[in-house]
Order: C-alpha cells, then structure tokens, then sequence
C-alpha cells in the first residue's frame, strides 16, 4: 500500500513539476534570441576547473526572474541611471592615482595582490599574453587568449564582490548618523546607490552566463570574508577603504577596457552581434541602435574610481557628499552623477569644499 501511494505521489509531482516548467516556459518567451543563444555557451575543459560555470539547459532555471502579480506591471530602478552619451563614454581612459601617503599605499598593495589572486584562479594572463604575441601571435593565443567565457566568469565573479563595499560603507554610516544624531551630509545615498549600480551589472552578467556549484561557493566564501573584512577595516579608516575601492575600481576599468579592444579585434565573435538584455537597457537608457555588447561595456566602473578616490579625499565625518551638493558657481567644472566633468583621479578637497 505504501509502495503504491508513494508512486501515485512521485506520478504527481511529476505532473506538477511538468506543469511549472511549461508555464516558466511560457513566460519567459520575451528573452531576447542573442541571450537564448549565449546561455548555451560551452566553458573550458573539465580539467581546466577555475571558477566553472554549468551549462545552460531549458530546465534551469533563471537567476532573478520575474515574478508579474494581479496589481503590479512593472518595478522601476530605485535609483535610475544618469544617461551618458557615446561620447562622454569614449572619452573614459585608463587612469590611476598615484599612491602619496601610507594610507594610500597599503590600499594600493591590497588591491595588487587581490588582482593578482584573481588573475592565478581565472586564468587571466594578459601581460603575459601581449609579450609573447610579439614573438609569437599563434602560441599567444593558444596559450593565454580569453575568450567570452572567461571574461563572462571573471565579470560575475567581480561583480558578485563588488556591491559590498559600498553596502557596507552605507550601513556603517547610517548608524553612525544615528548614534551621533547627526546628519550624514549626503554619503549614505551615493554609496548605497553605487552598492546598487554594481549588482545591476550582476544581474545583466548573470543573463549571460549561469555559474555553477563551484562558483557560487566561491562568491559565496569571498562575500562573507569580504563583508566581515570592509566592516572592521571601515571602522578603523574609512578614508583608506575608499581608497582601495578607488584602485580596485581602477583594474575594473582595464579589465573592460581590454575587453572592448579584444572585441574590437576580432578575438571575441560570439560578441560581435551580440544585443544587450533587457534589463540593461532599461536601466542604462540605452538608445535605440546602440545596444550591443560593446556598447554594454562602455557602461563601465569610471565613475566609481572618481566617486571613492573624492571620498577619500575628504573629511570623512564633517564634509559634504559633493555628488549631491548645489554649488555657488555651477559653471565652474564640480563633480556630478554623470560623465559632464570627468576627474577620474578623484577630486581633491581644495577643488569641492
């Protein structure tokens, strides 16, 4: 008897799993075809192990899908993004801002060695690369080519890590405020705002390529020591976390920046016609015609290098968020949102306040 209720069970579960899958199916027809097409990508081989990623298949399922009630179309960005223009975002360059104090310098060596962490555990070799293809272009790319792949896993990975620091910097802040009674002057909306940009890249990522077991449990591990990390290091020298953020946000900016020259020289054809998924055309306003892939990478961290080297320029208790802040003179070249005056070594304190 039990034998065969738990096979009427099992015979229903499997109707009802059935019946969820064809209508998750069935609500997910809007995906664009490019992004249907990329979730099918192929990773390394299974001894190259790194930060793998599983396979797509039409059985798993969507990271942070949508969920449509009776009432409710659709869920607006809590912080909207300000529009950049093409050319406001072909004019971000490679920048860095050079290490004066020790302060400075221990945040710089951080950040060093955290890239070169990185670059060990996923692959990422491109000076090697760019010095052995001038002497042999074909065992160069053998040897260290990245492919989108490795960039999808490299940018999932970072992204996953990147929102914490201004999560954690924010909610520090917000009980200072509290316990001080003091108002914050403004810091606790920008650097919520930029913990919020950051995961908004996540989730364009994550509709590229799904990470698998082993991958999570890495993001999962480097959250957890990074978040107890930047919330003891915040308490004792905000003005050097900012800091390190500044840099880390700098290596960022290579990291995209030698993407769209890979892009742009042929190493990466499964991006050529690639569109941008939905999400990040609605955040990012992304006009008509100016959706691909590679326009999706202009959408880069420049700004974050500029806001935290600011921030880290200032008194950390007393002056004002100059992001947010009306000036005397508005003609005259301040920091803003947008890419209007870019700075991207940071503002000194002399300059805003």
């Amino acid at each position: 008897m039990s034998t065969r209720a738990a096979t009427r069970g099992s015979t229903a579960s499997k109707r009802a799993t059935a019946q969820f899958i064809k209508s998750f199916n069935g609500y997910n027809v809007g995906l664009r075809p490019a992004f249907v097409a990329v979730q099918n990508f192929q990773l390394a081989p299974a001894g190259q192990r790194h930060f793998s990623s599983s396979p797509s298949s039409p059985k798993t399922k969507e990271f942070f899908e949508k969920h449509p009630t009776e009432r409710v179309r659709k869920t607006q960005a809590a912080w909207p993004h300000p529009a950049y223009t093409e050319e406001q975002m072909n004019q971000v360059t490679i920048a860095h801002r050079e290490a004066k104090t020790v302060s400075d310098k221990v945040a710089l060596t951080s950040v060093k060695f955290m890239r070169w962490s990185l670059d060990v555990a996923t692959g990422y070799k491109h000076e090697k690369a760019v010095d052995l293809s001038a002497k042999d272009p074909e065992a160069a790319r053998k040897k260290f080519a990245m492919t989108e792949e490795k960039y999808l896993i490299r940018n999932v990975f970072l992204e996953s890590v990147a929102g914490v620091p201004g999560m954690v910097a924010g909610m520090l802040r917000h009980l200072h405020s509290m316990r001080r009674m003091k108002r914050d002057n403004g810091w606790i909306e920008s650097l919520l705002e930029e913990s919020y940009n950051e995961r908004m890249h996540l989730l364009v990522f994550l509709k590229m390529q799904k990470p698998g077991r082993f991958m999570r449990f890495m993001v999962l591990a480097a959250q957890g020591v990074w978040c107890n990390f930047l919330f003891f290091a915040y308490l004792l020298s905000p003005r050097t976390v900012h800091r390190f953020v500044g840099y880390l946000e700098e290596e960022a900016v290579i990291t995209y920046t030698r993407q769209i020259q890979d892009l742009d020289a042929g190493r990466l054809p499964k991006w050529e016609k690639m569109q941008a998924p939905e999400i990040a055309v609605d955040y990012w306003n992304m006009p008509e015609g100016h959706r691909t892939m590679r326009d999706l990478l202009l959408y880069n961290e420049s700004k974050h290098r500029e806001v935290n080297h600011t921030f880290g320029n200032l008194d950390q208790n007393e002056d004002p968020n100059p992001y947010v802040s009306e000036y005397r003179d508005p003609e005259k070249p301040h920091p803003t949102k947008d890419l209007a005056h870019m700075k991207p070594t940071g503002w000194e304190r002399h300059e805003v306040i």
